[in-house]
């Protein structure tokens, strides 16, 4: 079985080859980070709303949660977009 080993195939890439790696890359990145921040909107609301179900209360918890969620959504997609920026590099 052959080694995933990329650093040997990147050695061997053309510049343009690069350029367009690392647009790819880019691109993959930007498509990938809205789902993060919607995704985490909605898990945190509906933990919320069911929370408020359970307790019969206002929609108060689903509002909280819902904006944690939005918290931690771009908190992700801020670490993701340094991490991306930085080449993968974690300093």
């Amino acid at each position: 079985m052959p080694s995933d080993n990329n650093e040997s195939k990147d050695e061997k890439l053309t510049p343009a080859e690069n350029q367009v790696k690392g647009f790819s890359q880019q691109f993959a990145m930007a498509m990938e980070l809205p789902f993060i921040i919607v995704a985490a909107v909605i898990v945190g609301g509906l933990a919320g709303y069911f929370l408020d179900r359970w307790l019969h209360t206002t929609p108060v918890l689903m509002l909280v949660f819902g904006g944690l969620g939005f918290v931690a959504g771009l908190r992700d997609v801020l670490s993701r977009a340094k991490k991306g920026s930085d080449g993968g590099k974690v300093a």
